[in-house]
């Protein structure tokens, strides 16, 4: 497997991250803060962050640098979208105010310059961005840059569903091609699409095919939100996968043994993966 060599992909074709994220902090309350930590602790295999450092590469909505932040983590976020940034410093504002244990800056997992500027840090947190840089191997690798010794490293690649990874490509970029009106659209069939699914799969099961209980389900899972976190979906371009067996052998050739995985099957969204230092 080689290293991506292609320059990151022109702003104007990119999904405009911080901008739905800004939409979903006015969401944002104690639930899905608590919610964002537990994630956490059960991702990392952790009762808490205290004493400890946190990188967040490609912070978003800031969400889960606050959730570090406030298990008494350390915490640097960075993200390339500058509307991202200001969503992280929109939260240290609110929860945070002059906070010097929380850095928040611009900048790209694709500079290693950049990120061996960082020092090393205990965790490495990379949730749902590296796909999007345009160069994904490059990035899965330039994060080890900032991992300290004995830290640990958690990844989650979009899966790779071959053809049907293609069809989803293709719907990403005529999002970003598209103006807004249709746009909004293109997010509400994809959503038509995903419930009429999912509302069959319960008639089937003998379940109640209304999806509030998914719903409700949603914001438990990492304290997110389903309308924002369809948009990013939809919209999310620049857009690379991988298979599970891929981004193990990536990392076990660089010494990193794997402690925690959990995938996708056969369907579409993000395998989770966490590293280790080890054999």
């Amino acid at each position: 497997m080689t290293l991506d060599s292609s320059p990151a992909l022109a702003d104007a074709a990119r999904f405009q991250f911080g901008a739905n994220w800004r939409q979903f902090l006015r969401l944002l309350d104690e639930d899905r803060i608590a919610e964002a930590q537990h994630s956490l602790h059960e991702l990392l295999g952790v009762e808490s962050l205290d004493g400890k450092s946190f990188l967040d590469v490609g912070c978003g909505s800031g969400l889960f640098s606050l959730a570090a932040r406030r298990d008494g983590a350390t915490v640097h976020s960075f993200d390339y979208d500058v509307q991202s940034v200001a969503c992280a410093e929109e939260l240290r504002e609110r929860y945070f105010p002059k906070d010097g244990q929380w850095n928040i800056e611009q900048g790209s997992v694709l500079d290693q310059a950049y990120l061996s500027s960082l020092g090393r840090f205990d965790f490495v947190y990379a949730w749902g961005v590296l796909h999007h840089t345009g160069a994904l191997w490059s990035a899965l690798d330039n994060v080890l840059l900032s991992l300290a010794e004995a830290g640990t490293l958690s990844v989650s690649i979009y899966n790779d569903q071959d053809r049907v990874s293609q069809r989803w490509r293709t719907i990403k970029r005529l999002y970003n091609r598209s103006p807004g009106a249709l746009r909004t659209l293109l997010v509400i069939a994809v959503g038509a699409f995903f419930e009429s699914r999912s509302a069959l799969i319960r008639l089937i099961r003998l379940q109640n095919p209304l999806p509030f209980r998914d719903w409700a389900e949603k914001k438990r899972t990492r304290g997110m939100s389903v309308w924002y976190d369809l948009v990013d979906w939809v919209g999310g371009y620049p857009f690379e996968v991988a298979k599970p067996e891929q981004v193990f052998d990536f990392y076990r050739q660089r010494g990193y043994k794997l402690v925690r995985l959990t995938t996708q099957g056969a369907g579409h969204g993000c395998n989770e993966f966490v590293f280790v230092v080890g054999p």
